[in-house]
């Protein structure tokens, strides 16, 4: 049996952690994650490693990575961008990254898998949980 992949193109001016996860609720996906994503930004907001709160910046920004986990009960993204002179940054993906051009998405699913997110006591953050659906069903 085929697992859904949906593809789609975000334009400018939309907010690319925002489009991705009215997709996720749109299609109700319980277990899904990014396949690829192309596409370029004229604003950026991340969270760095162990900072509580975003970085935002303005420019011409290439997408050079999009990766992580998708789920109606929470997503976990980073992102690498690039500028005109190919520093890159990277961090985990926030609300506040806008679209260019283009972003070009491409999302897999997997229906035997439920993601969930659980506040993980060692680590002070919502983890992943992987459980399996057919459990669920039973």
């Amino acid at each position: 049996m085929a697992h859904p992949v949906y593809a789609f193109r975000l334009h400018p001016g939309a907010d690319l952690k925002a489009e991705l996860e009215k997709m996720v609720k749109h299609h109700q996906i319980k277990a899904g994650w990014i396949i690829t994503c192309v596409g370029s930004l004229s604003r950026f907001h991340l969270r760095f490693a162990n900072q509580s709160s975003g970085y935002s910046g303005e420019g011409y920004f290439e997408i050079v990575s999009l990766v992580g986990t998708l789920s109606i009960t929470g997503c976990h993204l980073h992102i690498s961008i690039s500028n005109e002179a190919g520093s890159t940054l990277g961090g985990h993906l926030l609300e506040g990254c806008i679209v260019y051009t283009t972003a070009e998405v491409v999302l897999g699913t997997e229906p035997q898998f439920i993601f969930e997110r659980e506040l993980d006591p060692e680590t002070g953050w919502r983890e992943l949980k992987i459980q399996s659906a057919q459990r669920n069903r039973e």
